[in-house]
C-alpha cells in the first residue's frame, strides 16, 4: 500500500491497539464490582483551586470538562495506558470485553441516507422477527424517522439497542413495499474468534480478534471442532489483536503447554509478584503450532505469543509486535467514572518485559509505530536491531525484551502502491456499497454456495463482476478503465472476500483472503 494510505490508516490502527490493549489485567467484572475505591474527605489544594474557579471565575465553565482536563493532564505524566473513563462511557467500554450486548441482532450501514440491513444474525431477535438482508429501515417506534438523514452509527444504535426483553417497532422498505416488524431485543454475541477452519486435511486455522470474557470458551469449542475434523497442526492468527483479559490468554496458553510451566508473571513496585502457570492437561500440547503476529498484536496477544516462544512451543511468523507490557487495574470512582491505572508490568517465562520505552512522552510513544514504516523496519526486518536485553530459550534460541515480541520468521508488510482510483473505492465507501448491492441483486446466484468453504473453493470473479463494478464506480466519479491488469486482479480478490463476508461475515472473508495471504502461505510451508 502507498505511504499516503499508511498515513491515513496507521493512526486508526494505533487507536485500536491503544483502546483494546489497555484492557489487559485482572478481569474487569471482578475488579469493578466492589464499589467505590476511596472517598477522601480532606480537601486538597487541587480541590480548593477547582472550587475557587467554579465559584469565582469570570465566565461559566463546566465542572465536568474542567475535571476531565485536570485528570487527563495528571495521567499524561504517567504512562500511555493509564486512562480516565467518564461515567457515561464506562458501560460502553466494559461492554467491549463482555462478549455480548443487548440489541436486535443486525449489521447495518448507511447508503444514500438510508439504513440498509447488511446482515441478520442467525436465530437472533431480528431473524426471528423476519428481517432480511436488503431491508431498509425507515422508521423506529412509529415516530423516529431514520431515512433521509445523515445519521452516525451511534445515533442509529441509540434507537435500536436496549435492554433484553424490551421491544422496538421498525418499519422497513423491502423492494417496493413497506412492512412493519416488532422485535424483542435479546443478547447478541460478539465473537472473539473470527474464523476456525481447515486449511488442509490436517492443518487447522484459528483467528482470535481480542481476549474477552468468552474467548477461551469460543477457542475450546473451535479447537475441539477442528480436532474432530482431523487437525494435527494449527495456525493461530493473532494479527490485529490488541489484547484484552489476561486470564483468557493464560487459559489458551495452558492448552498448548504441558507440566507446570510458567506462562507469565506480573509484578510492580506496589504489587507483589503473581505467577500464572499451566495447571491442566492441554488439548494441543504436541502438534505443530505456528503463531501469526504483526505490529498491532499487543498486550494479551504478546503474553500468549511470548510464552509459546519462550518455551519453544511455537514458531512465530510475521513482524515485531506492538510492545505493551503494562498491566492496568480498573477502579470505580465515586461519581460513577473509572480510572484504569497501570499497577504492574508483565514478564514472559524467561523474564522478558516487552514494554517499549515511553519516557519521551505520549506523542513519541504513539509515533513509534508509524516510525517502523518510515524507517523501513516493516519492509526489511533487519533495519531495526533489538536494543533490549537478550534471553536464551531452552533450545538455544535468542529472544529479546524491551520492545515487543520479535517473530522467528519475518514477513514484510505489503507496501505495493495502488492507484488513486482504487483508494477512492475504499475511502468513498463505493466498494462496500457495490458488494452489498451486487449481492442483494444476485441472491439466487449466491444461494448455490452452501458454506464459506464451498464458496472459497468454487467462486471466482469474472468480467461480469468487473464490468458491474466499473459501472457502479462511475456513479461516484471513479474511472477504473486505466487500472493495470495486476491491480485489477488484486482488487477482484478483495471483491471475492467482501462478497464472502457479506454472506458468512468474518468466517467467509478470511477463508477467501487467506488463499493468497503471505503469512498463511509461509505457515503452511513450515508445516511441511
Amino acid at each position: 500500500m502507498g505511504s499516503k494510505k499508511l498515513q491515513v490508516w496507521l493512526p486508526v490502527l494505533f487507536a485500536m491497539v491503544m483502546t483494546v490493549g489497555m484492557f489487559i489485567g485482572y478481569k474487569v467484572k471482578e475488579n469493578t464490582s466492589g464499589g467505590v475505591f476511596f472517598r477522601n474527605t480532606q480537601r486538597t489544594s487541587m480541590q480548593e483551586v477547582l472550587d475557587l474557579i467554579k465559584s469565582k471565575y469570570v465566565d461559566d465553565i463546566s465542572s465536568d470538562s474542567m475535571k476531565n482536563v485536570v485528570i487527563n493532564n495528571v495521567l499524561a505524566n504517567l504512562d500511555p495506558h493509564s486512562v480516565y473513563i467518564p461515567a457515561k462511557e464506562v458501560a460502553g467500554v466494559n461492554e467491549q470485553l463482555m462478549g455480548n450486548f443487548q440489541g436486535i441482532g443486525v449489521e447495518f450501514q448507511m447508503f444514500n441516507d438510508t439504513v440498509n440491513v447488511l446482515n441478520v444474525i442467525e436465530n437472533g431477535p431480528s431473524f426471528k422477527a423476519g428481517l432480511q438482508v436488503g431491508d431498509k429501515i425507515i422508521n423506529v417506534n412509529d415516530s423516529v424517522t431514520l431515512a433521509g438523514k445523515k445519521l452516525k452509527p451511534d445515533d442509529i444504535r441509540k434507537y435500536l439497542r436496549g435492554p433484553g426483553g424490551t421491544s422496538v417497532k421498525v418499519a422497513v422498505l423491502r423492494g417496493s413495499q413497506m412492512q412493519n416488524f416488532t422485535i424483542t431485543r435479546g443478547t447478541i454475541p460478539v465473537p472473539s474468534v473470527d474464523v476456525a477452519y481447515m486449511l488442509t486435511p490436517t492443518t487447522g486455522f484459528i483467528r482470535i480478534n481480542k481476549f474477552a470474557e468468552t474467548t477461551y470458551e469460543e477457542f475450546m469449542f473451535n479447537l475441539e471442532k477442528l480436532q474432530k475434523l482431523g487437525m494435527k497442526q494449527l495456525v493461530l492468527d493473532l494479527r490485529g489483536n490488541g489484547g484484552g483479559l489476561l486470564n483468557e490468554a493464560v487459559d489458551i496458553a495452558d492448552e498448548f503447554l504441558d507440566d507446570n510451566k510458567l506462562i507469565v508473571y506480573t509484578e510492580g513496585s506496589k504489587a507483589p509478584r503473581v505467577d500464572f502457570k499451566s495447571k491442566r492437561d492441554g488439548l494441543f500440547e504436541t502438534g505443530k503450532l505456528v503463531v501469526l503476529v504483526d505490529e498491532t498484536s499487543a498486550s494479551a496477544s504478546e503474553v500468549l505469543s511470548g510464552a509459546l516462544q519462550d518455551w519453544d512451543r511455537a514458531t512465530l511468523v510475521g513482524r515485531r509486535t506492538f510492545g505493551k507490557g503494562l498491566v492496568q487495574q480498573q477502579f470505580l470512582l465515586s461519581d460513577g467514572s473509572a480510572l484504569r491505572l497501570t499497577v504492574a508490568r508483565y514478564y514472559t517465562p524467561l523474564g522478558r518485559n516487552i514494554q517499549k520505552p515511553y519516557n519521551k512522552g505520549k506523542d513519541k510513544y504513539e509515533e513509534e509505530l508509524i516510525e517502523r514504516f518510515h524507517d523501513g523496519e516493516v519492509v526489511k526486518g533487519d533495519t531495526s536491531k533489538p536494543s533490549g536485553p537478550a534471553f536464551k530459550t531452552k533450545a538455544g534460541h535468542i529472544v529479546y525484551g524491551g520492545g515487543g515480541i520479535t517473530p522467528d520468521i519475518f514477513i514484510p508488510y505489503d507496501t505495493t502502491s495502488q492507484p488513486k482510483e482504487i483508494s477512492e473505492l475504499y475511502f468513498k465507501g463505493t466498494l462496500s456499497n457495490f458488494v452489498y448491492t451486487y449481492y442483494v441483486q444476485n441472491k439466487a446466484q449466491f444461494a448455490q454456495y452452501k458454506s464459506a468453504d464451498d464458496f472459497a473453493k468454487r467462486f471466482a470473479t469474472t468480467e461480469t463482476e468487473w464490468n458491474a463494478l466499473t459501472a457502479f464506480a462511475k456513479r461516484d466519479s471513479i474511472d477504473l478503465s486505466k487500472v493495470s491488469a495486476k491491480e485489477k486482479t488484486r482488487l477482484m480478490q478483495y471483491v471475492e472476500a467482501f462478497l464472502a463476508r457479506q454472506i458468512w461475515r468474518t468466517e467467509g472473508y478470511f477463508e477467501v483472503i487467506n488463499k493468497d495471504d503471505k503469512m498463511v502461505l509461509k505457515a503452511l510451508e513450515l508445516m511441511k
